[in-house]
């Protein structure tokens, strides 16, 4: 497997990114600059977490115009592997490559702190090394984290399998308790239809290793390379 780390201007997760990938994992690993039209050939495109383009107008407005988002968009339509983390997540909503919209957390400010998610789908490229119904513990550090889809969205999310994970309790109830920032049935993660684009708002780069509080992380990682095909 080859990854691509995107580098927008206020990126601050693109090297934690590309560590996980190519020291961690052990993907051939490039970054992509956000004035780039060229992919490098890659299998998997990230997305990293930060603050793309200071967040001016909203969170992820301005990066979907990016030279290298139009790529992704192709990428993407033709099947390739996507991955968007936070500030990642965000970019891809108002992309249109995944349904809804992330708005201020409910409480209105920001949020570091580790959080306990239940993996909902382990069908799919980048879980499949996760058990159904698995709970996980990931950081989230983000203000516009609240994700928001309506009633007919959600109903549609909800019949074709597409929330992969929701933030929840020690033993994966999921209910307002376990609810960091206010997001709609308690959503974290989704996927796309065609099951190759996935957004989340914690940070699996961030405990991917033995060092970190958790390692959970990792297995994200390990998943899509071995999915895709290839590392060491």
């Amino acid at each position: 497997m080859k990854a691509g780390v995107v580098v927008f201007p206020g990126s601050n997760c693109d090297h934690d990114c590309y560590h996980a990938l190519k020291h961690v994992t052990g993907a051939e690993t490039v970054f992509l600059w956000h004035k780039d039209t060229d992919l490098q050939g890659v299998d998997l495109v990230v997305f990293p977490g930060g603050f793309s383009y200071g967040d001016y107008l909203r969170c992820g407005a301005i990066a979907k115009f990016s030279p290298i988002v139009n790529e992704v968009i192709k990428f993407a339509n033709n099947g390739g592997h996507v991955l968007g983390i936070c500030n990642g997540f965000q970019v891809l909503t108002e992309s249109g490559l995944l349904p809804g919209a992330l708005m201020k957390n409910r409480g209105l400010k920001f949020l570091c702190k580790y959080v306990n998610l239940r993996v909902d789908n382990t069908d799919t490229p980048f879980t499949n090394m996760y058990a159904a119904g698995e709970v996980v513990r990931i950081p989230i550090a983000h203000m516009e984290g609240n994700y928001y889809i309506d009633a007919d969205g959600l109903k549609s999310l909800e019949d074709n399998n597409q929330v992969v994970f929701r933030y929840c309790d020690h033993n994966g109830t999921a209910e307002d308790d376990s609810n960091p920032n206010g997001a709609v049935g308690n959503i974290a993660g989704i996927i796309n239809e065609k099951g190759n684009v996935l957004g989340m708002m914690p940070h699996p780069e961030r405990c991917a290793e033995s060092v970190m509080e958790t390692r959970d992380g990792y297995f994200m990682f390990e998943s899509v390379a071995k999915f895709i095909g290839g590392c060491r």
